[in-house]
């Protein structure tokens, strides 16, 4: 990359890779230190999986908010980075990193470049890539292709888009769980189809399933497994599953949609080739500092870990904030940080009294 002239080189403070709710708070919290970011993200739209998969999704363990929709949450924290002008390099990834060198030796920058062509400099990165690049792990149907994004869906965009119709839901976790529940409200009928007797999910929502199979509009079909799809495949409107016992028995049940929630297919991509110590697809920090084993890179959420990490995205949050700390000295070298709270200091624009 020597051979690009500086116009052609966005220089910043920080780097981050990744537009999720983590990502998005660590601009505040860079901002708040007087670092300036740019955003690389993989996806077309800010947000990670709240955006992607799970806009109406309501998340309950935000602090002081009881409930709040995937998509409400991601556009509070754009809001509350927008006074720091950040930069977003959207529909892109990163795909390599190199230490710049001057005379042979480091000058403690790094240089990125994306997919795209866009080529980055800055004095230090982090990677809040979640489950880096992320897709549903598909249920292996025959002529299921035929089927999908017209009546087999693998996210819920809008709760209104089922109202009435019967819904099959295909899975025992969290997600299939939450949606179950979620959809009852407006959908004729909700089908929930696991595999084992139990579900694994939060046992406040199991309880809650089987309250509405009792006395509500849910019909649990368990232990069954989805077999085959029956439909007008031109256009690609379902009219029934299969689903079979593990006795090989077969029923045949109605349905105008199918929801699989099987979990996502995780696949970090060129991070995993930057060395930099991961552990079963998760990079190793420092919680003191959310420092990877390469001093200047840093990770924080749910693609960083270390011992008693607990996944969750207010754990996110405070590695954020710890991380901009951590980076604080680097972007500016010998300057104390005198510690302040919002509180007293305030944001850009706005006036603290």
């Amino acid at each position: 990359m020597s051979d690009l002239s500086p116009s052609q080189i966005h220089e910043t403070d920080v780097v981050i890779i990744g537009a999720g709710p983590v990502g998005l708070f660590a601009i505040f919290q860079c901002g708040m230190l007087r670092m300036k970011c740019h955003i690389v993200d993989a996806l077309d739209v800010v947000g990670g999986q709240c955006a992607a998969l799970y806009p109406e999704k309501p998340l309950y363990d935000i602090p002081a908010c009881p409930q709040i929709l995937g998509e409400e949450l991601i556009k509070n924290l754009e809001k509350q980075a927008a006074p720091f002008s950040p930069v977003f390099h959207l529909n892109q990834r990163v795909v390599e990193i190199l230490a710049e060198k001057k005379d042979g030796l480091s000058t403690g920058k790094w240089i990125l470049k994306t997919s795209q062509g866009v080529v980055l400099k800055s004095k230090a990165i982090i990677v809040a890539a979640g489950v880096g690049a992320f897709g549903p792990n598909r249920p292996p149907l025959s002529h299921i292709e035929l089927y999908e994004e017209k009546s087999i869906f693998y996210r819920v965009k809008k709760r209104e888009d089922f109202r009435d119709k019967t819904v099959m839901i295909a899975g025992g976790g969290d997600s299939a769980l939450d949606w179950a529940v979620s959809l009852s409200e407006v959908a004729k009928k909700i089908l929930m189809v696991h595999r084992r007797p139990k579900f694994r999910g939060a046992p406040e929502m199991v309880a809650r399933l089987e309250t509405l199979s009792k006395t509500g509009n849910v019909e649990i079909l368990t232990p069954y497994q989805l077999f085959e799809l029956e439909g007008d495949a031109m256009s690609g409107q379902l009219n029934a599953v299969q689903l079979q016992d593990m006795e090989g028995t077969i029923r045949r049940v109605e349905t105008d949609v199918l929801l699989p929630f099987f979990g996502l297919s995780m696949n970090l991509g060129p991070i995993a080739e930057w060395g930099l110590g991961l552990e079963k697809n998760h990079i190793t920090v420092n919680p003191a500092t959310a420092e990877t084993t390469t001093p200047g890179i840093f990770a924080i959420g749910d693609v960083a870990t270390y011992l008693g990490k607990l996944k969750l995205i207010l754990t996110g949050f405070s590695e954020a904030a710890v991380a901009a700390h951590a980076i604080f000295p680097r972007v500016f070298p010998g300057e104390a940080l005198h510690f302040e709270y919002s509180t007293s200091k305030g944001v850009p624009g706005e006036k603290v009294s």
